[in-house]
């Protein structure tokens, strides 16, 4: 692995450094520079091709890596004829059918071009006079989908087990950290489940939390890095959190904590990251990829499934005219 991400590092900084030479560049139709590099002795792409690919996007303001597909699963991307309807303009793929197995390519999109496009679809890391950097190897150029699906199935069933493998490693890590913090803490906590920690003050005396139930909780909930509250519903007014054990509505620590519990009972979860928001949070939520946190909190009551709701009455047709009674008649 580390000889894999050696290579990977040299061929990026090889290919950084190219893209900032403004020399030798192309440009499409739509003002897409480009640039490819390779010997390859391959027939050039056909439309219609499947090219499998590694890539890298970086931001040129500061060199960094936003997205990059070495160590991962590569993408798979069909060649469409320069006005086709599946190109798109000032768009990576207008280089597709340019190219032969085996070479490498720098495109250059500008930001301030890409925000002309789509004013209000950019992220707001883009901005006015930075430029993204593309570079990506053709792997294997296929001739026909069937090929290419095989392949993409394969390539699947390894990043399945790639990602099974580092989220073992990130889970093991994040048990560790919580381990490590509660006996700094000297706090004592039960691990539960796939490794949510719970510290009970009151284990309740009514119904069971478990699988199933239907549970109303009170809760606080903090980041267990610098302990800064994050959410509550323990505010006069604010509604208690009411879910379903084991349907999948909460993050997976939350689920597995609330079962230690019964009606009434009360105590800290401490959740790994993995256990929690994982990799990717939520865009504009307070959290860090595998923030582990902290929630305090109360089951308020545990019921053998969630309330019907209360269905709005009917209301009764209005009669058409002709059913209408005549009230001009005199009796």
């Amino acid at each position: 692995m580390k000889k894999i991400n050696f290579l990977f590092s040299l061929l990026v900084a090889a290919l950084a450094f190219v893209s900032c030479n403004n020399t030798g560049y192309q440009k499409t139709k739509s003002g897409l520079m480009y640039k490819i590099i390779g010997s390859s002795k391959d027939s050039l792409v056909k439309e219609g091709n499947i090219l499998k690919i590694n890539y890298t996007i970086r931001l040129g303001s500061n060199d960094s890596i936003i997205q990059s597909s070495y160590g991962k699963m590569p993408a798979f991307a069909k060649v469409f004829a320069a006005n086709a309807p599946g190109a798109e303009p000032y768009n990576p793929s207008e280089v597709f059918s340019l190219v032969h197995k085996g070479d490498s390519v720098v495109i250059v999109q500008l930001v301030d071009t890409l925000l002309k496009q789509r004013p209000m679809g950019m992220p707001p890391f883009l901005k006015k006079g930075d430029k993204l950097i593309t570079t990506f190897k053709v792997i294997e150029v296929f001739n026909s989908e069937e090929l290419a699906r095989t392949d993409n199935e394969a390539e699947m069933t390894k990043e399945r087990a790639r990602m099974e493998k580092e989220n073992e490693a990130k889970l093991a890590s994040g048990i560790k950290e919580i381990e490590n913090w509660l006996a700094q803490k000297n706090i004592k906590a039960q691990q539960t489940g796939k490794g949510t920690f719970v510290a009970v003050t009151d284990p309740g005396t009514g119904m069971q939390a478990d699988s199933g139930k239907f549970v109303s909780v009170r809760y606080t909930g903090k980041k267990l890095s610098d302990g800064s509250e994050f959410e509550s519903n323990n505010k006069p007014g604010a509604p208690p959190l009411n879910f379903t054990i084991g349907a999948g509505e909460m993050i997976t620590g939350m689920d597995e904590g609330v079962r230690v519990f019964k009606k009434g009972g009360k105590g800290v979860l401490y959740i790994p990251g993995s256990l929690a928001y994982g990799a990717n949070p939520q865009p504009g939520s307070p959290f860090k990829p595998f923030d582990a946190l902290i929630f305090e909190i109360e089951v308020l009551d545990v019921l053998d499934k969630a309330p019907q709701q209360p269905q709005m009455p009917q209301q009764m047709p209005m009669p058409m005219p002709e059913q209408m009674p005549d009230t001009t008649r005199k009796r």
